[in-house]
């Protein structure tokens, strides 16, 4: 098979489409020929080096999948060979083939279709673990979500939408803010001309966000814990402003608010599986009615993965870019 291999970090060149050996499916996996996977930000930042697989994961970048099972391993009960379906992956999915932990594969919900289902695991099981799992939110209450026209943010949009919670939406430009607004985002705030503090309190008659998602990091956790509503919860999933931040423990102590910081990526094989079953209980039933959908920028030929990283990095795209095997 083919791979985008890494061989030294550095930029976008440094995505090679190589010949590699076949993946052989393992006790509890399935082998997938991939149809799709999709560019994260974590995959940009294994090609530059910072952020290695786990252990005993494909070298290959590639979080996300989706595609037709070729071969069932051992221990493997409810799929069959031709299933179509999507994975959450450690890595690999940059290739056209992967084998992924069973537990971790999900149906190709209705109306998606095989290729665009590829922009569906990572997000959606980062949005429902954190904001839904970890955060709580509820219905009435209010989500801040910063880069409201990711991958991330536009499934965060809509999920929050389908619970009856309102959604802030932080973005750079006018037009990322009105796609927002699109998939029904209240409160648009442009982060190079507004301050989302003083927005979001505003709009909450001084309350603030009930649950606020964060990408940033360290550049924004002060202002974060400040735009918290009393009982708030912020819920950090990148690090995009940096590692190291001051956190005004009064403030947090006053609101009696909650910080929560994860990766899906590292997490163990039986935390993965939950957060998937969870997903497939929660989520695939909107998704098969319609009521929230995968939001794709363009489809780039897995082999010129190169460019599809360019595209994320210039961050002009809105939602997901996926590249296509076939």
């Amino acid at each position: 098979m083919h791979a985008i291999t890494i061989d030294e970090p550095g930029g976008p060149e440094a995505l090679v489409w190589a010949e590699v050996p076949d993946p052989v499916p393992a006790e509890g996996e399935v082998l997938v020929e991939v149809a799709a996977s999709a560019v994260n930000r974590a995959d940009i930042l294994q090609r530059q080096g910072f952020y290695n697989p786990p252990p005993g994961a494909s070298p290959y970048p590639g979080l996300e999948c989706s595609g037709r099972i070729a071969a069932i391993g051992p221990g493997v009960s409810g799929w069959a060979v031709g299933d179509e379906a999507c994975a959450l992956l450690a890595g690999g999915g940059y290739a056209e083939k992967v084998v992924v932990p069973a537990g971790q594969l999900l149906p190709v919900p209705k109306g998606v279709g095989l290729v665009r289902a590829a922009a569906l695991p990572e997000v959606v099981c980062t949005v429902w673990s954190n904001v839904f799992m970890i955060a709580h939110l509820r219905p009435g209450e209010t989500l801040l979500v910063h880069g409201g026209s990711s991958g991330i943010g536009t499934m965060a949009i809509q999920l929050a939408k389908a619970v009856g919670a309102k959604v802030a939406v932080t973005a750079g430009t006018r037009e990322k803010l009105d796609r927002c607004a699109e998939l029904g985002a209240d409160i648009l705030v442009n982060y190079k001309e507004q301050d989302f503090v003083e927005e979001v309190k505003n709009a909450t008659d001084g309350a603030g966000a009930d649950v606020i998602l964060d990408n940033m990091g360290a550049k924004y956790l002060d202002r974060n814990v400040r735009a918290l509503a009393v009982n708030g919860r912020l819920a950090i999933i990148g690090m995009q402003g940096g590692i190291k931040g001051e956190l005004n423990i009064a403030t947090l102590l006053n609101k009696r608010a909650a910080v929560s910081a994860t990766s899906l990526r590292a997490r163990p094989l039986t935390e993965k599986t939950a957060i998937v079953a969870a997903v497939r209980e929660h989520v695939w039933p909107l998704l098969d009615g319609g009521h929230v959908r995968p939001v794709v920028d363009r489809e780039v030929p897995m082999r010129d993965a190169a460019a599809a990283h360019r595209i994320v990095e210039e961050s002009g795209h809105v939602g997901k870019v996926l590249l296509v095997t076939e």
